[in-house]
């Protein structure tokens, strides 16, 4: 009993530490893929480092973008979730 006393604070931390941070950092990996996958042609997107444009051509793993200077190549990965669904909404 005592040995489990000595423990108790190292393993009230982890669990705190999972649910307000590992956890919530999963749900939001998941919900990321969810929207990658989700993705079509057509739609307005803005990339993570700013570019806005149209989804042209989808692949496995890349998608083309349609932009006001031309195509161009990304991995799926590279949109933006937040910025693309607040574009949405506009």
């Amino acid at each position: 009993m005592g040995q489990l006393s000595q423990f108790a604070p190292f393993i009230l931390m982890f669990v705190v530490i999972y649910f307000f941070m590992i956890r919530p950092q999963q749900k939001r990996a998941k919900q990321e893929k969810e929207f990658e996958a989700s993705l079509k042609v057509g739609d307005k997107i803005i990339t993570k480092s700013g570019l806005h444009g149209r989804v042209a051509e989808l692949a496995e793993t890349t998608v083309v973008v349609e932009t006001m200077a031309g195509k161009l190549k990304m991995e799926r990965s590279a949109i933006s979730m937040e910025m693309s669904a607040s574009l949405a909404k506009k």
